[in-house]
């Protein structure tokens, strides 16, 4: 885990969702539209707070 251990917990969530877009994208995935919202106010709210 020490790879993750400068990162903070907004950054990770951010490229998570972003991850899951691309894929949603390229690959046709169905992701529920409510899901990836939440997952995005998460990662802007850890980013605000500086998690």
């Amino acid at each position: 885990m020490a790879l993750f251990s400068s990162w903070n917990i907004g950054i990770l969530v951010l490229a998570i969702y972003l991850i899951l877009v691309g894929l949603a994208t390229i690959a046709g995935l169905v992701i529920p539209p409510i899901a990836m919202g939440i997952l995005a106010l998460v990662a802007g709210i850890f980013l605000i707070i500086g998690r």
